[in-house]
């Protein structure tokens, strides 16, 4: 069982704004969710807009890659400034950011600005995850925080079920464009609900006292993020007299309306320099908006002039706003405590480890052709981030952040689960699509949508269960269970689907997968300090990332040998049909079964990295629940 943070207070309800908050940020995250599979329907549309052909795939690869590199490189950073400026500002910032690369994406019309777009999104995306991981942790109590948890791992996974749907439908009535569009508005109009949502009242951390604090209970309640810093001053004058009288009320600055039309109306010329619409570049008038006044250089036109002012007006208004949209004033202060230089560091690190596996054939090898001096770039940025680590005042991953073991080995079984993951993900519609249904590319996709539909089911019971049983058995049992499931997958023959067996385990599975989701989040957010959930959180979501990445590669690799062996057993064209030099029933079902080696190959690989995760969350996630987080405040 379980053992809830030792408490001899009360711990109040979560309030309504709360809720509210969550909520909001929950949507945003399986908005962004989404937005990584939408791109698989309109990646062809895409590379047509960007100059490529469809036959040059590989050339395309950075449009899914820097969407990545976005996501994982910069997440910790973000992850640290949600610690020091709070969680809304985060959400907000990353909502912004998300709409803004969604504006250049669908404006492009090259690769190159389709990319930074791409990474922009990917920034933005990532940055809503550890800072709505970390918000839960700020408003809900170590015993009941399970549940949130829970549901905020099944929104990001419902996005992977709603994505492609969400991209069908918007591609059916217009072009890919217009997706992106859309993740403009809904992005902007997250970021102002989330902006002028209620102010919730935190329960996370209950303190010996009310009446008289003592010195850990006061430095919590100064540092909890989600306080506002006249909330804070107040709390701090209040602990020092010895009582807990809530501060003066003050008088809130009306929101930056200023602020909000310059942003809209520099982000609209943005659009317009970068798009340069054929009705308005035509135009007799209008058009002369959208003429360089430096040779050839586009962004030297009028319009781009227009931009660069509008977002200069921008930036001066936020510099003096009494309440502004973005605090620029306190930007000093966070990179100061921040640490930049093992940000870079580390966002060296990832951004190498990426690229050589994200860029990687695996028919040939498991890494890319640059791999060798990509890893050893990212080798050297490991060791300077670790000499970092340890002589900074103030270095990115406070010290004792992972000191705890379930902290550091959240990280583990995240990078094991991500390995397993992925070959689901890629490798249950090729099977489909190998077997079943060999002339329907969206047949072969449902089939997946069996196992993808099961994990928000298995991530809200999994945190539900957490308010009873430990995290560690929680998500050993989830992962053992997937294990299990890959080893029945592993024995598909061509027939498989054709059986409800096939549905069964594909469910089972993901409702493994799911099982797993908030007990992992929830031991590591038990056992780090509160003032360091944000990267941690971002830390966990790195390590799946990164899991998922090297395990395509390498579960891919071991599956193509596997199948080019079973192909060399195949008897000669000529002796299996010496009849027929060009239509050979037997042949064809020969390479059918090959593939389906090479697919039972990978299932077994992410049995195996399945059972690893479950051992580790067994023997690694078992701290009893609550004591870190109580000893921290």
């Amino acid at each position: 069982m379980t053992e809830a943070a030792p408490s001899t207070g009360s711990t109040p309800p979560v309030d309504r704004a709360a809720r509210i908050l969550l909520t909001l940020a929950a949507v945003a995250v399986a908005f962004a969710a989404a937005d990584t599979y939408v791109v698989v329907l309109a990646l062809p549309d895409m590379m047509t807009a960007s100059g490529l052909g469809l036959d040059e795939l590989q050339r395309a690869a950075p449009i899914v890659s820097g969407f990545l590199l976005g996501y994982v490189a910069v997440l910790p950073l973000v992850g640290r400034i949600a610690d020091l400026r709070g969680r809304r500002p985060v959400l907000v910032g990353s909502l912004v950011l998300f709409a803004v690369g969604s504006v250049v994406t669908a404006a492009a019309d090259g690769l190159g600005p389709m990319v930074v777009g791409r990474f922009l999104q990917g920034v933005g995306g990532g940055g809503l995850v550890p800072a709505t991981l970390a918000l839960v942790a700020d408003l809900w109590p170590p015993r009941r925080r399970g549940v949130p948890l829970g549901i905020v791992g099944a929104v990001q996974e419902l996005g992977s079920v709603v994505g492609p749907l969400y991209g069908a439908a918007v591609l059916a009535f217009a072009d890919w464009r217009a997706i992106f569009w859309l993740n403009c508005a809904a992005g902007l109009v997250l970021a102002a609900a989330i902006a002028a949502s209620g102010r919730p009242r935190s329960s996370a951390h209950p303190t010996r006292s009310s009446a008289h604090p003592t010195r850990s209970s006061r430095r919590e309640a100064i540092e909890t993020p989600s306080s506002p810093p006249v909330e804070r001053r107040g709390l701090r004058r209040a602990a020092e007299r010895g009582t807990s009288r809530s501060p003066k009320r003050v008088e809130t600055p009306p929101p930056d309306l200023v602020g909000a039309l310059l942003a809209v109306l520099a982000v609209t010329a943005l659009a317009l320099a970068i798009a340069q619409p054929a009705p308005l570049r035509d135009d007799v008038e209008i058009g002369t908006l959208f003429l360089p006044v430096v040779g050839e250089l586009r962004w030297t036109t009028p319009i781009a002039l227009i931009t660069y002012a509008l977002f200069a007006a921008f930036i001066a208004r936020e510099l003096t706003a009494r309440r502004p949209l973005v605090a620029m004033r306190a930007w000093p202060a966070t990179a100061r405590a921040v640490d930049l230089t093992g940000a870079l560091l580390l966002a060296v690190v990832l951004g190498c480890v990426i690229v050589a596996f994200a860029s990687a054939d695996p028919e040939h090898s498991v890494v890319s052709p640059a791999a060798p001096w990509l890893l050893a770039v990212a080798a050297g940025a490991a060791v300077a981030f670790v000499l970092r680590q340890r002589t900074a005042k103030a270095p990115l991953i406070p010290r004792g952040t992972l000191r705890e073991r379930p902290a550091w080995g959240a990280l583990v079984v995240s990078f094991f689960v991500g390995g397993a993951l992925i070959a689901a993900l890629v490798d249950v519609p090729f099977f489909a699509r190998l077997t079943e249904h060999r002339d329907s590319q969206l047949a072969a996709a449902l089939v997946l949508v069996e196992f993808l539909i099961a994990i928000p089911v298995g991530a809200v019971v999994g945190g539900y269960a957490t308010r009873w049983i430990r995290p560690g058995w929680i998500a050993a049992g989830g992962m053992a269970l997937a294990s299990g499931c890959f080893v029945v997958m592993a024995g598909w023959e061509r027939d498989a689907l054709s059986h409800p067996s096939s549905v069964v385990a594909l469910a089972l599975a993901g409702f493994g997968f799911g099982l797993a989701v908030a007990p992992v989040n929830a031991a590591l957010l038990d056992a780090t300090p509160p003032p360091t959930h944000g990267i941690a959180s971002a830390l966990v979501v790195v390590a799946r990332m990164v899991g998922m990445l090297v395990g395509i590669s390498a579960l891919t690799s071991w599956g193509l040998r596997a199948y080019h062996a079973a192909v060399e057993d195949i008897p000669p064209l000529s002796e299996l049909c010496p009849d027929s030099a060009t239509a050979c029933k037997a042949y064809n079902g020969a390479l059918i079964d090959a593939g389906i080696v090479q697919l039972s190959t990978v299932f077994t690989g992410a049995a195996v990295c399945a059972g690893i995760a479950a051992v580790a969350a067994a023997v690694l996630l078992s701290g009893r629940r609550g004591e870190r987080a109580v000893e921290s405040s």
